[in-house]
This record gives structure tokens, sequence and C-alpha cells, in this order.
């Protein structure tokens, strides 16, 4: 169980205590437990957005809600990492001056720009799923995010150099690990869309355009960090959720 209470500890504000000591063993189990993280942050996203419908709100808002509640649950720790990226990634350099734009804390007009359309992109989405009442899109939506995170932690990924996180994650996940979560989104999936075959199609539209973001990043950053990771999640979700409003 100290994979699922570090995965808890690291991922969300929730108080949880993790193990006192953290190597690449422990921090590769707490990663390979991030999707049930996520489907328990997916089951909390549907349930407000339930609440704030039962209490007179609109759809748009409940969405706008749930994303921000997202954001706040998890110390907008992915939000950060999408903005991060994408400036790393608009700032035309070598890969030492991207990872320096990366750690420099400001947020410039590519990272505004992403955050702007990926939380919009988010937000309508879940919104347009609760007011067809399909719940499970959100659940799994959320949770497909840090699928991606496990595929992004795949073995042969090297972490970028100075990256504190990346040096403890990157490369600690097996293919069936992967394979076996996807599965399970690609699954529950079939429950998230207005046609059977919709859901699936969405899990592997956000996991397929999550990895290659990670490929591209590492790179473009000379190996992975944890903003590339939080890019990933945000991208995977946001994907999943338009994808399942479809049809």
């Amino acid at each position: 169980m100290n994979g699922v209470r570090l995965a808890l500890s690291w991922l969300t504000v929730l108080p949880v205590r993790g193990p006192d000591e953290v190597d690449r063993r422990a921090a590769g189990r707490a990663i390979g437990w991030a999707p049930l993280v996520g489907a328990l942050l997916g089951l909390g996203a549907a349930g407000v957005m339930w609440g704030l419908g039962a209490a007179g709100a609109s759809w748009l808002l409940a969405g706008f809600v749930a994303v921000a509640g997202l954001a706040l649950i998890t110390r907008g720790m992915h939000i950060d990492g999408l903005a991060d990226t994408m400036d790393g990634l608009g700032s035309y350099g070598p890969p030492e001056r991207a990872r320096e734009i990366m750690k420099s804390g400001g947020a410039g007009p590519f990272g505004v720009a992403a955050l702007v359309f990926v939380i919009g992109i988010q937000a309508v989405s879940f919104a347009a799923l609760a007011d067809a009442g399909r719940w499970a899109g959100i659940v799994v939506a959320v949770a497909v995010g840090r699928v991606a995170v496990v595929l992004a932690c795949r073995q042969g990924i090297e972490a970028a150099p100075g990256a504190g996180f990346g040096v403890l994650v990157a490369g600690t996940q097996g293919a069936i690990v992967g394979a076996l979560w996807a599965g399970i989104a690609v699954a529950a999936a079939l429950f998230a869309g207005n046609q059977w075959w919709i859901g699936p199609l969405g899990v592997v539209a956000a996991l397929g355009v999550a990895v290659l973001v990670v490929r591209h990043c590492v790179r473009r950053f000379g190996g992975l960090n944890g903003d590339v990771l939080g890019a990933a999640l945000e991208f995977a979700v946001a994907i999943a959720a338009g994808v399942f409003t479809l049809g």
C-alpha cells in the first residue's frame, strides 16, 4: 500500500502521508497507481458537477468549477507543468535555454494560451457530458490523464538534466503496466460515449497524442521532467473528454 499512499500524497492535497524515504522503486510504484488516483479525482469532479446541477447551476459553470477543483486538489502542479512546457517549446533555443525558461516560474504567452484552450476544452466538454448524463465520461477522462503519465514514464525514457522528479520516475514503468492501464481505460470508456466506439476512440486518441507530446519534449529538452508529465496529463484529459462528447 506504500505505492498508493505515495501516489495520493504526491498527486493530491489529501492528508495522506507517504513513506519517509522515496527512491526510484517507491516512486515507480506510486506512478503505477496514478490512474487509480485519477479515477478517484474523476469521481469527485463528477460529484461536484452533479451537486451544482442539482442546485440549479448551469452545466457550463459546473464544468469550470470542476476543472478548478481538480487544479486545487492537485496543487495546480499539472497546469503549471503545461504552461512551463509550452513556454519551453516556444523558446526556439537550445535544450539548456528551454529548461531554464521552464524553471523560471513565470508564464509566457505560449503557456497562457495553452492554459486558456486546454482548461476551456476540459470545462466545456465536462459540461456537455454532464448535460447528456454521461458521468462515466468525466471519470474516465480524468483517469486517462494519469494513464498518460504511466506511459510517459515507460522504460527507455531518460530524465532531463537537472530534473529532480524526472530522475525518480523516468523509465520506471514496464510495458505490461502501461498496457494494462490502457486496456482498463479502453474498457471503461465503452460507457463514456453516446455510441460504444466513441469512448475507446477517445482513449486511444488521448494517449496517442500524449505519447507523441512526450516523445517530442524528450527530444527537445534532452529528457523527461515533471513539467512534461503535467502537460501530457492535461492534454490527455482535454482530448479524451472532447472526443467523448461526439455523436
